[in-house]
């Protein structure tokens, strides 16, 4: 499978058509790929031994990594310059003398790397076919669901400013039963058009094997006559309730003939009976269209002994596919490079999510859908997250940060005070002394930082005896706490006890002499010199 590879979405319909018994032409030909294209895929899996109902519940990047282990580019240029020719074959076999083998011929002598005879004849004949005028189609019960937008639109008032607000109108029908289902939306937008078709297949109670859209945007990005390139959306949609999708030709309604019939017919059965009526909301407007789907499937069909639902219920509901048990969420795709934080930037909804950061600087694949964020790399799913809607804000796992950057986040008093205690009792003391101080906690905390790296470049006894000095001497600084402790003053520092009261003698007059009448000298009167 040498060339760029098909998108994983594609190959899991690939894998749904070959499951239902399609041939490798017919897979081919729905998917707009090469027959040997389709027949690698297909060797590749049954060499491998891969399980078809895990490869379908894969997500792409896993799935990716089982089909591919490398990253080869391909481009089938042979085939763009056959398709740019078939018109002029086309006209050249119309003249005398013309055949296949001589264009052939002149084919191979302008693209010697072309194809052989059969796979051009092959081609030709296709081209040819097309040409071809229209004929009746026996429909399979449970084949196919055809689905179109009417081109006129139902209106409800706001109530708020009295505009009327025009409603898309979403109509779906089966071909086996023509049983038809129809639906308001506010436009022909993905979201809105997921939840239509949501909503019709639970109408319907089961799921057809291919859905037939017009090239509308959200379900075609490149209408193509041999190759339309579907809405990975839609691709995504249709892997989730497990049908395929088969887009109709652009500019070719009878692909789809009986869906424009019933668009036709809704006019008359569902626009005509609402015309005089107001509605206030879309809700409203829904309910009154159900009512009016129900009688159009029950009445009578013309030339025909039963009505649409009759026959839906009786020969084709039962050949419906299961319904998922959840209903289908639309995802989001995106490739964006890990930054230097450890963390991807969601331009959706201006929010980070965090990465493991072994990943920093690496590019990786993110699918998101309205509730879960899933980051890819390299084939392995590397983180999951919750999907927030705050703007300019992280997400971040504590397990996806650097062991130094988890230490630092989460740095607490107590964490501080379990690290001492772990070293000894006095560290633990003075940490809660420390702690105490009416100071900034940050600033607190750069002091524990210092301390224990002291605790690392010095022995254990002489830093205990450290935390002793420095609790006696009640100065609680880092700075004289590392002075402390490369001078040894808490070693060198000698126990002296001082006394609390003076020692004993006899020469003690006692509380009794103080009490006495004796007089003193300063208590003898004082007359003036004596003169003998």
């Amino acid at each position: 499978m040498a060339g760029k590879p098909k998108r994983m979405s594609q190959i899991k319909q690939l894998i749904r058509l070959y499951q239902s018994g399609s041939g490798i032409k017919t897979i081919a030909r729905i998917l707009g790929m090469s027959k040997n294209t389709v027949k690698s895929y297909l060797k590749k899996m049954a060499d491998g031994g891969f399980n078809t109902e895990e490869l379908l519940k894969q997500e792409d990047p896993l799935l990716e990594k089982s089909f591919h282990a490398g990253n080869p580019a391909y481009k089938a240029d042979k085939f763009e310059y056959l398709k740019s020719r078939l018109d002029y074959y086309e006209k050249e076999l119309k003249r005398t003398g013309v055949t296949k083998l001589l264009l052939w011929q002149e084919y191979i002598e302008s693209d010697p790397t072309g194809y052989s005879y059969p796979q051009f004849n092959y081609h030709l004949r296709q081209q040819l076919v097309s040409r071809k005028g229209s004929m009746v189609i026996e429909h399979t019960a449970g084949d196919k669901l055809y689905i179109d937008f009417s081109g006129k639109k139902l209106h409800y008032i706001d109530r708020s400013t009295g505009e009327l607000v025009a409603c898309e109108v979403f109509v779906a029908c089966l071909p086996f039963s023509d049983y038809a289902f129809a639906i308001a939306v506010p436009s022909q937008q993905t979201p809105d058009f997921f939840y239509a078709l949501s909503s019709c297949l639970e109408s319907l109670g089961g799921v057809p094997k291919a859905i037939v859209p017009d090239n509308l945007k959200a379900a075609v990005i490149k209408a193509d006559k041999y190759e339309p390139v579907l809405n990975q959306s839609m691709e995504d949609f249709a892997n989730h309730y497990g049908t395929a999708v088969v887009p109709a030709r652009a500019g070719r309604p009878k692909d789809k003939s009986l869906v424009e019939n019933q668009v036709k017919m809704i006019y008359t059965r569902v626009f005509a009976p609402l015309r005089n009526r107001q509605f206030f909301d879309i809700h409203t407007l829904n309910e009154a269209i159900k009512v009016c789907m129900l009688k159009h499937n029950q009445t009578r069909m013309q030339q025909k002994p039963y009505c649409r639902e009759e026959r839906f219920l009786s020969s084709e509901k039962s050949t419906l596919g299961e319904l998922p048990k959840e209903r289908f969420e639309l995802k989001s795709y995106a490739e964006l490079k890990v930054g230097d934080n450890g963390h991807i930037y969601l331009q959706r909804n201006k929010h980070y999510y965090s990465v493991p950061f072994a990943y920093i600087g690496t590019k990786v694949k993110i699918i998101y859908t309205r509730n879960m964020l899933s980051i890819y790399c390299r084939g392995k799913q590397i983180a999951a997250h919750i999907r927030s809607y705050r703007e300019n804000a992280y997400t971040t796992l504590a397990t996806h940060l650097r062991s130094e950057h988890q230490a630092y986040k989460n740095r607490s008093h107590e964490t501080y005070l379990t690290r001492a205690k772990a070293h000894s009792a006095e560290f633990a003391k003075l940490l809660e002394i420390l702690f105490e101080r009416a100071h900034y906690p940050e600033q607190l905390f750069r002091t524990c930082d210092g301390l224990f790296r002291l605790k690392r470049d010095f022995p254990a006894e002489e830093f205990d005896k450290t935390c002793s000095y420095v609790l006696k001497n009640k100065l609680y600084t880092y700075y004289y706490f590392r002075n402390v402790l490369e001078n040894g003053t808490a070693n060198n520092q000698e126990e002296t006890s001082v006394k609390s009261s003076l020692p004993e003698h006899a020469n003690i007059r006692g509380r009794a002499y103080y009490a006495g009448s004796q007089p003193t000298l300063f208590d003898q009167p004082n007359d003036g010199p004596t003169i003998q």
